[in-house]
């Protein structure tokens, strides 16, 4: 009896503790941080993120079987409590053909990326400097 009350607190307090550190390391996203220009030098793709929630995008690949495209459209951020935070770009005017939205994924402090589930293609685009 007292072997599982001791066994039960224990994993109780393995939970907390998992559940506090995960938390405390969680990052949180600075919004008004995410307005600018990002590049990879190495694609030359670039997407420029405009404090009004307008964004274009230059010769970006969003997949490992798409060919790079220019599209345009609105964004915004996605606060998700059950996955990762995310920039949701909504294409206008059929900018990728049927696609209608995309995820664009903050990673670190000044950059964002495209990723796709299940492949480990990724295109990560980095903050330019404002002039």
């Amino acid at each position: 009896m007292m072997m599982k009350r001791t066994c039960r607190q224990w994993l109780a307090a393995a939970f907390i503790a998992s559940v506090v550190l995960t938390v405390g390391c969680a990052r949180t996203v600075n919004i008004d941080a995410l307005s600018g220009e990002y590049r990879n030098e190495k694609t030359g793709g670039q997407i420029r993120l405009a404090s009004d929630g307008v964004f274009t995008a230059t010769h970006v690949s969003t997949s490992s079987g798409s060919d790079p495209a220019d599209f345009h459209g609105q964004w915004k951020f996605v606060d998700s409590s059950t996955a990762r935070d995310f920039i949701y770009l909504d294409i206008e005017d059929d900018g990728l053909g049927k696609t209608a939205g995309i995820q664009l994924y903050p990673s670190g402090d000044r950059s964002v990326e495209f990723s796709a589930p299940d492949d480990p293609w990724s295109l990560v685009l980095t903050k330019v400097p404002a002039p």
